[in-house]
């Protein structure tokens, strides 16, 4: 089969908005390698978008798929319940960085883990307001695109978008954004725009996924967790990318010295299989009424049983001392090329999340040129 061809094909039969980077198709994948219909081998860098932190076509998650083929694919939990998400829910609740008694719920995208978690922090409080940062990356739903601190593509051609969502700017040196920046510009938003008594909920990734893998300071996270409490707000934190070994930790979260209320969740959550899910305090994730969460397809039985073998396989094989020892690697590296390179202006990352920022020398503009 000819590449042209399947290109051909896929202008003609699909949306142009779904973009594509690659100009070759999967027909094969094997932990960090795919190929293609010519065979051509090609290390896989993307890993579906960071979903993939235990590699393509895991065998224990193969045969934890396989074996879970054999009983049922679906019931719909919310109808016929069964006892693997039961204990997965358990599972998460005991890892997650919050203390006291939690509870968690079961979706399918990172954008539904997102919008329940905002759901609930409305249903606990009985406010609306919320509050996101700049270059922060929440989903593309529509209240995924309000929280989502970037225009294009995310948001550019799509009409109005949900109210009583306000955008702090995250800290960057790059950018010449301080901490102290940050929490001024709350303090402007909480006089200008929204008292903090109609604030139900701060959302925040740890470390930035699509804004450029910039790194939350724990002054910041310190600031946030004393904002909220004295005032009742709820911290989210959204580990949708940041979770499960890629920042060295279980949850980027245990980098910190303060606890969110709730955190999102989803990527690497099954190895390849659609499942998200949002964990946090018990009192507060038990605001919505009976029927107010949920979803015809929510915690999946297949993505259930992936997720088991997922977490097993990160602890047997000591995935998150693997993710900061490959991670060190990558950033010493990195470092030496400044050295010689004036384009790369910082090397920054937590585990093996890390990326580099190529800027002109003589501008300071982004530059893709270097």
């Amino acid at each position: 089969m000819q590449t042209h061809d399947l290109t051909t094909r896929r202008m003609t039969a699909t949306a142009r908005g779904i973009g594509v980077m690659c100009d070759f198709y999967a027909v094969r994948a094997d932990n960090a390698t795919l190929w293609d219909h010519h065979g051509k081998e090609y290390i896989d860098f993307a890993g579906g978008i960071a979903v993939l932190n235990t590699g393509h076509r895991h065998p224990r998650i193969m045969a934890a798929i396989a074996a879970q083929l054999d009983s049922f694919t679906h019931t719909a939990y919310q109808i016929v319940p069964y006892e693997s998400y039961i204990h997965l829910a358990e599972r998460i609740n005991r890892l997650a960085p919050i203390d006291g008694p939690g509870k968690s719920a079961f979706f399918t995208t990172g954008a539904e883990a997102v919008e329940n978690a905002i759901k609930i922090a409305r249903s606990h409080t009985g406010r609306s307001g919320v509050i996101a940062f700049t270059g922060g990356f929440h989903g593309r739903t529509h209240m995924g695109m309000a929280l989502t601190g970037k225009v294009a593509p995310y948001k550019a051609s799509f009409g109005t978008l949900p109210g009583e969502i306000y955008h702090a700017p995250f800290p960057s040196g790059t950018e010449g954004v301080s901490v102290a920046d940050t929490l001024r510009s709350l303090d402007f938003l909480f006089k200008a725009d929204i008292g903090p008594e109609r604030v139900a909920a701060i959302v925040i990734e740890p470390v930035q996924g699509e804004g450029g893998f910039n790194i939350a300071p724990p002054e910041l996270m310190r600031a946030l967790r004393r904002i909220c409490d004295e005032h009742g707000i709820i911290l989210i934190a959204d580990e949708i990318q940041t979770a499960f070994g890629r920042t060295g930790k279980m949850f980027a979260m245990e980098h910190h010295t303060v606890q969110p209320d709730l955190i999102t969740i989803a990527k690497s959550l099954a190895g390849g299989m659609p499942l998200s899910g949002v964990v946090g305090r018990a009192e507060i994730m038990d605001a919505p009424a009976p029927g107010g969460l949920g979803g015809t397809y929510a915690g999946n039985p297949l993505a259930i049983a992936a997720a088991h073998a997922v977490l097993d396989v990160i602890d047997e094989q000591g995935l998150c001392a693997r993710s900061t020892k490959l991670g060190a690697l990558l950033q010493n590296r990195l470092l030496q090329l400044k050295n010689a390179c004036p384009y790369i202006a910082e090397v920054r990352g937590l585990g093996s999340m890390v990326a580099l920022e190529l800027r002109d020398p003589a501008s300071g503009a982004p530059s893709l040129t270097a």
